[in-house]
């Protein structure tokens, strides 16, 4: 079992920096992008609104910052558990994987998956375009892996669109509702949420 998700280390950013998208995270999660003010998290930070600025130029910078960190990081676990599978060519099996991977790291990183589903709409246009496009690497993960199953025949779902985004989406409400010490393990959901999947596409 892969171990769980963890944020990417940035090396060009500064500890100082790290800091503030945490406080800035808690914030949205707390108070939503346009309740929040720059004074809010420089407060929150006990740092003052300029130091906020030297950082980032504004909130929508920080923003930006959030979501593009949390979907090139579920982009890279991805792609690390197609290359950590034995079999290439086994559809079901990177299916599965897939979905292992995706509820994981929606356990691991409640708040950004909250923050980057809650306040896709308060992205300017072209941040918003930017992470758009990221977020189609990460559904093209799963469209090329139920296209490759239902070609081989391992899928007979009929409607294999509405069934990968009903997948994805039940992938990611995990981060609405999972806790720490609830009564499964991320471990035991992951599993769980692969099988509906498999059970979606109508796997053979």
């Amino acid at each position: 079992m892969n171990a769980p998700a963890k944020p990417t280390p940035r090396a060009e950013g500064s500890a100082s920096q790290e800091a503030v998208l945490l406080v800035a995270l808690k914030c949205f999660v707390e108070q939503g992008f346009h309740g929040t003010s720059m004074r809010d998290i420089a407060g929150a930070a006990g740092s003052s609104i300029a130091a906020i600025y030297y950082h980032f130029p504004s909130k929508a910078a920080l923003l930006r910052a959030i979501m593009t960190r949390v979907t090139e990081d579920l982009l890279a676990v991805l792609q690390q558990a197609k290359r950590d599978l034995p079999r290439k060519d086994d559809a079901a099996s990177l299916l599965a994987a897939l979905v292992r991977a995706y509820v994981r790291f929606h356990t691991e990183r409640r708040e950004e998956a909250f923050v980057g589903n809650s306040e896709l709409r308060s992205l300017e246009a072209d941040d918003l375009a930017h992470v758009i496009g990221l977020r189609d690497k990460v559904s093209a993960q799963f469209n090329d892996a139920i296209a490759t199953g239902l070609k081989r025949g391992v899928f007979t779902c009929e409607h294999p669109r509405e069934a990968g985004l009903a997948v994805m989406t039940m992938c990611t409400a995990v981060a609405n509702w999972y806790r720490p010490g609830g009564p499964a393990t991320p471990e035991q959901i992951a599993d769980r949420y692969a099988g509906l999947a498999l059970s979606m596409l109508r796997a053979k």
